[in-house]
C-alpha cells in the first residue's frame, strides 16, 4: 500500500483555497494519483524525480518513490507563478 506525506507548503496552500469545487477537484486527483503514481507528466531539469498533474488553472506537483511506495505532494501552484 502506498503512504501518503504532505509538505508543509502544500497543506498552507490547499487551506487558502475556499472554492469547494476546486477543492473537491484536488481530492479527486490526489485519490487518481495514490490510484496510479505514475498518472502525472515526470519533470526534467531541475524538478527531475517529480511529476506534475494540471487541474486548470493549478498544478498539483508530487514526488513518488517507488522502492518505499511513498507519495509526497510537494506543491499546488498557480499556473503563472512557474
Amino acid at each position: 500500500m502506498v503512504t501518503v506525506a504532505y509538505s508543509t507548503r502544500f497543506e498552507k496552500t490547499v487551506r487558502k483555497i475556499h472554492d469547494t469545487l476546486q477543492k473537491d477537484r484536488v481530492k479527486a486527483q490526489i485519490a487518481r494519483i495514490v490510484q496510479d503514481p505514475l498518472t502525472g507528466k515526470p519533470m526534467r531539469w531541475c524538478r527531475k524525480n517529480t511529476r506534475e498533474v494540471y487541474l486548470p488553472p493549478y498544478r498539483l506537483s508530487y514526488c513518488y518513490d517507488k522502492k518505499n511506495d511513498t507519495i509526497i505532494f510537494l506543491a499546488l501552484y498557480h499556473k503563472d507563478e512557474q
